[in-house]
């Protein structure tokens, strides 16, 4: 009797358990290196232990030709895209690999890249010298990469950076309302690498009511993702024509205010765009802004742009008839 394709519960029962193991080794290696080099090395490598036992945990199952904890406690069997053979040895290095570097890889970056570009460079700076680890490594090409690029690159690539980093979302819960669907591939790794699976054993129960069911919960999945789409794309719509809007305004005001004594209207500029002050706004160490300057500037870093005070957004003062 040849065998069965696994359904879905199966697939998120087995991955389920593995991250239940995963959690366990990760957990004993994080307490073990904390126990021998300190609660400051703990905290720079982390994520690099999390890592290593991630990867552990997949060497001595999946690369080693063996089934994981999750696989065996659901009994199913990995198969390459034949459906006739269990995947060969490079195909299981590769989908290791898409497991478990590429998402270390792909957030390291994109975290570390985000953070220099709303950080303030004065140029391009070398990299540093010192006690080297990957956190390291990643700073310092992050800030020598920032560091050669003009102030409107910059604020292009932090725009797309979020991109890609909400388009990594999106792709993850698209993938899983496909799952839902096709109940073939659970995982990204597994799709790209065409590692399937098959159940030794069958299930009790109707397993086409099953299929069934999570059909209707991809659908909706698929439903929910297009309409928080959809709102994202209209919030962003919204801010770009009110940030047009604001400068049509001000363009209009600073031409009507150009015969203004030259001693006032020095006194009365705002310091973060150079131009006349509107809609003067304190902060709490009682510096003056536009409102629209301070409001976006504390969306990034929420201190004062002159003395660089900590203070809350809401702790911002609009001043009503004040020139």
């Amino acid at each position: 009797m040849p065998l069965q394709p696994a359904n879905q519960p199966q697939l998120i029962r087995s991955t389920q358990k593995d991250d239940y193991y995963q959690n366990c080794l990760r957990n004993n290696a994080n307490e073990a290196f904390q126990t021998l080099a300190g609660s400051k090395k703990w905290l720079e490598w982390r994520k690099e232990i999390e890592l290593l036992s991630d990867l552990a945990y997949y060497c001595l199952t999946t690369f080693s030709g063996f089934q994981t904890l999750g696989e065996e406690y659901v009994s199913i069997l990995q198969v390459d895209p034949t459906k006739r053979k269990v995947p060969s040895r490079a195909r299981r290095g590769v989908l290791i690999c898409l497991h478990v570097f590429v998402p270390y890889l792909l957030d390291k970056t994109l975290v570390r890249l985000e953070h220099e570009l709303q950080a303030e460079t004065a140029g391009p700076r070398a990299p540093q010298t010192g006690d080297w680890n990957l956190t390291s490594f990643f700073r310092e090409r992050a800030q020598w990469a920032v560091g050669r690029l003009t102030e409107t690159q910059r604020r292009t690539l932090l725009h797309w950076t979020y991109i890609l980093r909400q388009g990594v979302t999106f792709a993850h819960r698209l993938h899983v309302a496909l799952f839902y669907i096709n109940g073939a591939f659970y995982h990204l790794g597994k799709r790209v690498s065409g590692i399937s699976y098959l159940r030794v054993r069958g299930l009790p129960g109707d397993d086409r009511a099953v299929r069934t069911s999570y059909k209707l919960l991809g659908a909706v999945s698929l439903l929910q993702l297009a309409l928080t789409v959809a709102l994202q794309i209209n919030n962003f719509r919204q801010k770009q024509r009110a940030r047009q809007e604001w400068k049509q305004y001000r363009n209009l005001a600073s031409s009507g205010s150009s015969s203004l004594d030259p001693m006032a209207a020095r006194t009365s500029r705002c310091v973060l765009c150079l131009e006349e002050r509107r809609h003067s706004t304190t902060t709490p160490c009682g510096h003056l802004f536009c409102w629209e300057c301070i409001t976006e500037w504390c969306n990034t870093k929420e201190e004062c742009p002159l003395c660089r005070e900590k203070f809350l957004p809401h702790r911002l003062v609009y001043l009503r008839n004040y020139k």
